[in-house]
């Protein structure tokens, strides 16, 4: 299941292995905000127990992912340090509709796509970089893929009483805009950015 409407550009990846450190950086970020996210969630919907279970599952997930990488950091002796918020999860937030029952599906929809670039990028990257970077991202695709599969069955759970021809529409139309963000010229190097302007 390919939910992508456009694929990273080589130059994005390019800057990411001359950048791995700073990548790495914003990959620890990413992990945090994955489990945050689905921590959000379960608050926010405490009478959907399939998705209140579902995302309890991932958040422990995702946290023991940024222990990884964390622990990857300190092997590779990368300093943890602040990074100013990038656009990618600005513009797509941006994108969503607010008011419910659709807010449910808009954040089911770009939740799958987030996990299903990230699941794309770790595999672009660890056929280019060298240990332990490429193992790290290896075993973490595996774990993307599940996981954006796993967001798209719950916006189908929260379109169960309509159209399902809704959720693709709407998957679609979501996945327009993240490709803008995720392939135009950006101003930094983020895990989930287009490729930068003039850096590498």
């Amino acid at each position: 299941m390919n939910i992508l409407a456009a694929p990273t550009p080589t130059a994005w990846v390019d800057a990411a292995c001359e950048g791995w450190r700073e990548l790495l950086i914003d990959h620890a970020n990413c992990e945090k905000k994955a489990a945050s996210s689905a921590l959000a969630m379960i608050f926010a919907y405490p009478e959907d127990p399939a998705l209140t279970r579902a995302l309890s599952r991932l958040a422990r997930e995702e946290l023991r992912h940024f222990e990884h990488v964390s622990q990857t950091m300190q092997q590779l002796q990368v300093q943890f340090v602040r990074q100013r918020p990038g656009r990618y999860a600005a513009g797509l937030r941006a994108a969503l509709r607010q008011h419910e029952p659709v807010r449910k599906l808009d954040l089911m929809c770009s939740h799958a796509l987030i996990e299903a670039r990230s699941c794309e990028r770790f595999k672009l990257l660890a056929g280019r970089l060298s240990e332990p970077l490429a193992g790290l991202y290896e075993s973490l695709r595996h774990s993307e893929a599940r996981h954006y599969e796993l967001y798209v069955r719950l916006a189908h759970g929260a379109q169960a009483e309509s159209d399902p021809g809704q959720v693709r529409a709407r998957l679609a139309e979501l996945a327009s805009v993240e490709a803008e963000l995720a392939t135009s010229p950006d101003d930094q190097l983020r895990f989930h950015s287009g490729p930068p302007r003039g850096r590498f």
